[in-house]
Formats: C-alpha cells, sequence, structure tokens
C-alpha cells in the first residue's frame, strides 16, 4: 500500500494494473431474470385494478389519460405525432406506396398546446421510479424538452437512433437521425437496469423491412422499442404507449414478459395491430442471460483479441449464469 500526502490509501496493485480494452465488457453481468422467473412475474402481475392489462383502446390519449389514475404505470413509451404534412407515400421515401397504410393521423390543434396537455397526463400516470422513452424529429424537440421540464420530468439522456430515412436533398444535409428523450419523473430514484457495460446514447440499430409487408408510415423498428423496455422495467411490468400507431410497444412489450396498455386514436389500425400482436407468442423473443454473454463475447473476440485471450487465461472463460432477477434503482437499492 502507498500513503499519498492526502492520507488516503491507494492499493499499488491496482494502480499498476494495465488497461486492456474490451475486458470489462467480458466481466461484466447485468442483473437479470431466467426466462422462468421472467414468466413468473409476469403471470403474478397485479398492478393497478383500474387499468386493464394487455389491452389498447381506440380513442384520443389524453382524455383517456385523464381517466387513469395516478402512479399506475412502469415505464412510457411515447413517439407522438411529427407535426407535419406527412404520409410517407411520397417518391422520395422509396417506398410502394400500396403498402402503406393510411393510417398516419396528424394532430388537429396547436402543437406546443397539444405537447403541454399530453406531458402534464403522462407525468401524472407514472409511478414515482418510473421512466419514460419520448421519441421526437427535431422539428419539435423544443416543445417537448421545454414541457418536460415545466411538468416535472427530468432529461436524464438525450439518446440519438442513427437511422436514415431516405429522404435526397439539395440544399441542407440529409436527416439521418432520431431523437430519444430518456426522462425520469424522480431525479434520485428512477429505474435503470445496466444491460450492457458501456451503454452508449448513439444507437445504429438497423430497421428490418419484410419484402411486401404492410406498414404504416411511422413504425419504429421493434428492436428499438424493445431496447427501452429491457433498460426501463422488469418482467411482470405495465409499459403504457399513449401513440400505438401499428402497436410496436405491444408487440415488444409481449415478446420480453412484459404487459402492455394504451390508446390509438386511428381505428384503421386495428385489425393490423391485433394481427401482429396475435403473432408474436408471449416471451417469444426473451434471451437467456448466457446468450445474451455469448453475443457480447463474440463481439469483443473479434474486436480486442487480446482481452478475449486474457479472459480466458485468467480462468473466466467459462460462462457462469447466476440469475440476479433484480434489477436496481439509480439510487443503487436492489429491488
Amino acid at each position: 500500500m502507498e500513503i499519498p500526502e492526502s492520507g488516503e490509501f491507494v492499493d499499488s496493485r491496482k494502480k499498476n494494473r494495465k488497461y486492456t480494452p474490451g475486458l470489462a465488457a467480458l466481466k461484466f453481468r447485468p442483473a437479470y431474470w431466467t426466462p422462468e422467473e421472467a414468466k413468473e412475474l409476469y403471470d403474478d402481475y397485479s398492478g393497478c385494478p383500474e387499468i386493464p392489462k394487455d389491452i389498447i383502446l381506440f380513442q384520443d390519449c389524453i382524455s383517456g389519460m385523464d381517466a387513469m389514475p395516478p402512479n399506475c404505470v412502469d415505464l412510457i413509451i411515447a413517439d407522438p405525432p411529427f407535426g407535419l404534412d406527412f404520409s410517407g407515400k411520397g417518391a422520395e421515401y422509396n417506398r410502394d406506396k400500396r403498402l402503406v397504410v393510411d393510417s398516419y393521423q396528424e394532430i388537429d390543434a396547436d402543437y406546443s398546446e397539444f405537447t403541454k396537455n399530453w406531458m402534464k397526463s403522462i407525468q401524472k400516470i407514472m409511478k414515482p421510479n418510473a421512466t419514460a422513452y419520448i421519441f421526437s424529429g427535431w422539428n419539435h424537440l423544443e416543445d417537448i424538452l421545454r414541457e418536460a421540464r415545466l411538468n416535472g420530468l427530468h432529461t436524464i439522456n438525450h439518446l440519438i437512433w442513427k437511422y436514415q430515412f431516405g429522404v435526397f436533398t439539395k440544399k441542407k444535409y440529409v436527416t439521418s437521425h432520431y431523437h430519444i428523450l430518456l426522462l425520469a419523473k424522480d431525479l434520485d430514484n428512477y429505474y435503470f437496469n445496466k444491460m450492457e457495460n458501456y451503454p452508449e446514447d448513439v444507437w445504429d440499430i438497423k430497421r428490418k423491412y419484410k419484402r411486401g409487408e404492410i406498414k404504416n408510415a411511422t413504425t419504429l423498428p421493434i428492436d428499438v422499442v424493445k431496447k427501452c423496455i429491457e433498460f426501463g422495467s422488469r418482467p411482470g411490468d405495465l409499459v403504457f404507449d399513449p401513440f400505438m400507431g401499428m402497436g410496436t410497444t405491444a408487440v415488444a412489450a409481449k415478446s420480453i414478459w412484459r404487459h402492455y396498455f394504451g390508446f390509438e386514436i386511428n381505428e384503421k389500425t386495428k385489425p393490423m395491430i391485433q394481427n401482429r400482436i396475435n403473432d408474436m407468442p408471449t416471451g417469444y423473443e426473451y434471451t437467456p442471460l448466457d446468450e445474451k454473454i455469448k453475443e457480447i463475447h463474440d463481439i469483443i473476440q473479434k474486436k480486442y483479441p487480446s482481452a478475449y485471450q486474457l479472459y480466458i487465461k485468467e480462468g473466466e472463460g467459462q460462462i457462469n449464469v447466476k440469475s440476479e432477477a433484480r434489477g436496481r434503482n439509480i439510487s443503487g437499492s436492489t429491488i
């Protein structure tokens, strides 16, 4: 041990330890649940008796949220209307317009007032330790940031989803990202399950298309929504979406043992949403921890082969999965 002038003890072994890129990622284990534990939590859900689980109501979300009790949802995913004259069928989007359903519905009101009303409503229904992931283009980002602040929601992260919209421009840069705001109701006590050793705030997640598939003009990729849900909730939690669109939040929640509830104002989407939900078996995409770790190890082995060799040399090459099955609040207390 060394004793510096400040009087603090310094472990000389730690001081002289060489940093190896990628080694920490190989050793990282998230708080996680086995598939059996996840299903049990899902089946044991009690929640708020006033809130029906695993259903989408086709009505205006603001009046719908007004009727909901306070402090009743664990996580919110919201992708509000753009506030633009948008159909997704223009030639600049390089889509077969016959496969884009006429389901995108813009608001018929002042966007700032609309944002104020629904942001106030989500603040009310969030549990004290709940978070919200709010998607936004750049055109109305200022409205959402302002109303989040005025309604007592704290911005934890300003995430960027890297996504090429496929629109050619002549006199400006091509828009190639989407904003995702991570908001918390209580800055000192919100739920965040760190699923990666070094989770970055720029997400490069590709959109997956199926040839000939009918789609909404603004449907988010399920992998983007699923990532928000994994970081922001536990199995069995209630995930709420005020703007269900094509039901991606519902499908993503169901696929990894979460319950869902939400609103969608356009009834044209109803049969397509129901088909998507019916086609997703409950828990089907819930990945066991050993598979997640193997995915990480495969990436690190290619990117940092020296770190992987050191990891094997230190005798940690065998994946020993122990379910912590807890998750944590940001305060550090075990759930």
